[in-house]
């Protein structure tokens, strides 16, 4: 699999177009955190309520913007929409869930034209900001709106198939085990990571039906995308229990699970891992030793796009889906068995084709 397998494309719509208050500012003085460095972008947010001037700020939800995982994945994606653009780009990482409203004012009351919020947690907090400020275009990542809910077309919220890409790396992991023993090691359970985790026990079970999959969630807390001392160590105890391959799916917290079994006897060669959201062979080294694939959503093409549709002004739809898909198999592209490759592909294609649904429902 040297090329990412895809689960859904981009609707034609967007494939076409497409530190204060609790929060701590991204440094407007750097291009990694500012954005665009094109010539003639500008170098900071003080002309905002100028229409030649696209502005676009991004607030996560209690994370930070480098988790190698969900919320660098959307910071990423900003910050190609400003060098496309040549925008202004700042961010805001939250503190405290509390602060969610006062962090967003911190753009709007500078006129930003465009605002990403990153998680579903923000889900209210967006639509109050969006009904209050008509002249600014939100970008909910992994929120699901109801229409009813919604009264205007400056906010969409970005989601993604997760249920796909987790049957899929479910899939692999079944052909994969010699235990008939899987784990899973989640952070918050909220919707998004639900879809992850049930998609991934569903393609695991359709792959063999003998197999357990013992799954545990991050207690409620600021913290559950953001301790991955937790994450180890709830895969330590899977990894005793039995389980040869663990799917880490949390950002920080996922990724403490990944590292340990990348620690653990026989890394690569009888127990394995699987990542989330991003390709972590690239974002997180440290797992490279067990990361067999991971379960991508495409956050940073998909933010990059809406925010370039946002510039030119409100969006067709209030919901607009993005893409996921497995990322490569890297250094165990020899280790994977030929005909477990050809039957997790022809997986992807039917799910591609809508010829076979995952079933999983919340």
């Amino acid at each position: 699999m040297k090329s990412t397998r895809y689960l859904v494309a981009v609707p034609a719509a967007l494939a076409l177009t497409l530190a204060g208050c609790g929060g701590t500012s991204g440094n407007t003085e750097s291009p990694a955190a500012s954005g665009s460095a094109a010539p003639g972008a500008p170098t900071d947010d003080s002309n905002c309520a100028d229409e030649a001037v696209f502005c676009i700020g991004l607030v996560t939800d209690t994370g930070k913007v480098d988790d190698k995982s969900f919320n660098q994945s959307a910071h990423e994606g900003a910050l190609a929409a400003a060098e496309q653009t040549q925008g202004f780009y700042k961010y805001i990482e939250t503190q405290d869930a509390k602060d969610y409203a006062a962090n967003m004012a911190q753009f709007t009351n500078k006129k930003y034209d465009a605002i990403v919020t990153v998680g579903f947690l923000m889900t209210d907090a967006t639509l109050e900001a969006a009904k209050a400020n008509p002249g600014t275009r939100f970008i909910g990542v992994d929120q699901g709106y109801d229409p009813a809910a919604v009264s205007g077309k400056n906010v969409t919220g970005l989601i993604f198939p997760e249920d796909q890409a987790g049957y899929g790396a479910g899939y692999l992991a079944g052909l994969m085990t010699k235990t008939n023993k899987l784990g899973q090691v989640l952070g918050l359970e909220i919707p998004p990571v639900q879809k992850f985790a049930k998609g991934f026990e569903a393609g695991a079970k359709a792959a063999n039906p003998a197999i357990t999959v013992t799954t545990v969630y991050h207690p409620a807390g600021d913290n559950a995308f953001n301790d991955p001392v937790w994450g180890a160590g709830e895969a330590k105890k899977q990894l005793a229990q039995g389980a040869d391959i663990i799917f880490g799916a949390g950002g920080n917290t996922g990724n403490g699970a990944l590292q340990e079994v990348a620690k653990a006897k026989g890394a690569g060669t009888e127990v394995f891992c699987i990542g989330v959201d991003t390709d972590q062979w690239d974002t997180v080294p440290a797992a490279q030793p067990c990361l067999i694939t991971s379960a991508m959503k495409l956050i940073t093409e998909g933010v990059t796009e809406t925010l370039v549709t946002a510039k030119d002004g409100d969006f067709a739809e209030n919901q607009t889906l993005g893409k996921a898909g497995l990322a490569p198999f890297h250094d165990f592209e020899s280790v994977i068995p030929a005909d477990v490759k050809a039957k997790v592909d022809e997986v992807v294609k039917q799910m591609e084709a809508g010829t076979l649904q995952t079933g999983v429902t919340l």
